[in-house]
């Protein structure tokens, strides 16, 4: 059985929301590229289109648009998704996954493309946040940064 992590990015809002998708919903994503547009169904997200922009694989590794395939290879690259090289002419040879979403990937990044009847911050109400939790965020924030 596929299990995915789909991210919807909203550009309107500037947010962003995970839906876990498995099952029959998880295979009508295998098979897909990315720049494919996709029913919102798949997500739970009634009305709304989606359009597939990348993702990870189960070990971290990022897709790329511009290799075909759903296998991981090790492709020499000077910049774009994946690598951004410290100085100019700058190459390194890194581990990527093609755009074909297959059973290995793990996460799939999408953005909203037609919006549905219901705003998504209805659909994904916002988390309130436990004491525990509130304490750790002004724990982490009061901490002074390292220097490099």
């Amino acid at each position: 059985m596929v299990d995915f992590r789909v991210v919807v990015s909203d550009s309107k809002s500037t947010q962003a929301y995970q839906v876990a998708v498995t099952g029959a919903a998880a295979t009508k994503l295998i098979g897909k590229n990315i720049g494919d547009v996709v029913s919102g169904d798949v997500a739970g997200l009634a009305g709304y289109t989606l359009k597939i922009t990348g993702g990870t694989d189960k070990d971290g590794f990022a897709m790329r648009g511009d290799l075909p395939g759903p296998a991981r290879r090790k492709i020499l690259v000077a910049g774009g998704i994946g690598y951004i090289p410290k100085s100019d002419g700058v190459k390194k040879r890194k581990s990527m996954r093609g755009r074909e979403i297959s059973s290995d990937i793990a996460q799939i990044n999408t953005v909203v493309e037609e919006y549905g009847p219901k705003p998504l911050s209805e659909i994904f109400p916002k988390k309130e946040k436990t004491g525990e939790e509130a304490e750790e965020g002004k724990k982490e924030k009061a901490r002074p940064k390292a220097k490099k």
